[in-house]
């Protein structure tokens, strides 16, 4: 007998960000069995939603899941560039970012700190933790229209220029972040993304990478033609750090030497009352939600930022990114969002 395929009928939707899909009561069904309706439900929402929450779906495997990220037609993308430790489990999905339990992560959509990022991303919860560990969502959509648009105008017209030193004991080794061991493939990488490297030798012989990438602050959204506020400067900047750890770090290795600091793109230093600002904005934006063990959260990564608590006991949340998307390095695009702020 072949089975009665699921019908809307059998599932209760919850518009919102994120919007809920779950089973109605009674009805137990897998992932894999509802993907075809999970699919077009997704589809017709996510890019005005901003995000889609699968609840009460049997997922019995970290490789069911990966088959319902690529089912969705494009091709599941490596973690490449990467800016925090993860490793990968399976194929293309990869554990979220490997932080101490104690430390949350602030909102930010993947990818933001490079030109390159990937337009969708799949959040599986294997196993929630027993205290805390939400993952955080924000609308970049609303938190654009929230900051001041003098702000706004200006982080645009002017970018923002990303520094890495990777290694030193302090960062991922350049060798992780680049998925390779020989300098002249990043060397290739690097110029193939528009990114400026510098090579020099540390104290034990070993090869240290500094790379700057200058970046946007905001983006347009290549489908709906919406603005985002779209970077990672409160992450990247120094001031993110505990002011013990900063000077502490700073006193080490020096200013110019410092794992990750991000400036306008001219070089000239952010102002401390504007990454104030930022931050209180999109505290004030979160949307959190208890994560249960089997759910799976679909993002659109330009329109919705995510985050991570702190947590207790053991914990799982995998991740699968796809639709790789080059931004505009085109100085007018940033002229026409800079020029839209002021209005």
């Amino acid at each position: 007998m072949t089975a009665t395929l699921p019908t809307l009928d059998d599932l209760r939707i919850e518009p919102g960000l994120p919007t809920i899909v779950s089973p109605r009561a009674g009805r137990a069904l897998t992932l894999g069995a509802a993907a075809p309706l999970l699919r077009d439900i997704a589809d017709n929402c996510i890019e005005r939603a901003g995000g889609v929450l699968f609840t009460g779906f049997a997922v019995p495997s970290i490789d069911a899941f990966q088959q319902f990220a690529a089912s969705f037609g494009s091709p599941l993308i490596g973690y490449e560039f990467a800016s925090t430790p993860r490793s990968q489990v399976e194929g293309a999905v990869y554990t979220s970012t490997e932080y101490p339990p104690h430390r949350s992560i602030p909102l930010h959509n993947e990818q933001s700190y490079t030109r390159e990022w990937p337009m969708r991303i799949w959040f599986h919860c294997a196993l929630a933790a027993r205290t805390g560990g939400a993952t955080p969502i924000a609308d970049s959509r609303v938190i654009y229209r929230v900051l001041d648009p003098a702000l706004i105008e200006r982080f645009a017209r002017r970018e923002l220029l990303y520094v890495r030193n990777f290694g030193q004991g302090l960062d991922l080794p350049w060798q992780q972040a680049f998925g390779t061991d020989r300098p002249r493939a990043v060397d290739a990488m690097c110029a193939a993304r528009g990114i400026e490297c510098e090579w020099r030798e540390g104290d034990d012989g070993d090869m240290l990478l500094r790379t700057r990438e200058r970046c946007q602050a905001v983006a347009m959204h290549p489908r709906t033609g919406e603005r985002v506020w779209f970077n990672q400067a409160h992450l990247f900047h120094l001031s993110a750090l505990d002011e013990d750890m900063r000077d502490a770090l700073v006193e080490a290795v020096g200013i110019e030497n410092v794992p990750r600091n991000v400036y306008y793109g001219d070089g000239t230093p952010l102002e401390a009352d504007a990454l104030a600002e930022i931050r209180g904005v999109l505290e004030q934006q979160r949307v959190v939600f208890p994560w249960v063990s089997g759910d799976v959260l679909m993002l659109d990564n330009m329109l919705t930022a995510h985050a991570r608590d702190p947590f207790e006991g053991p914990r799982k949340v995998v991740v699968a990114m796809a639709e790789s998307y080059r931004g505009s390095a085109d100085a007018q695009r940033s002229k026409t969002i800079a020029t839209a702020a002021r209005r």
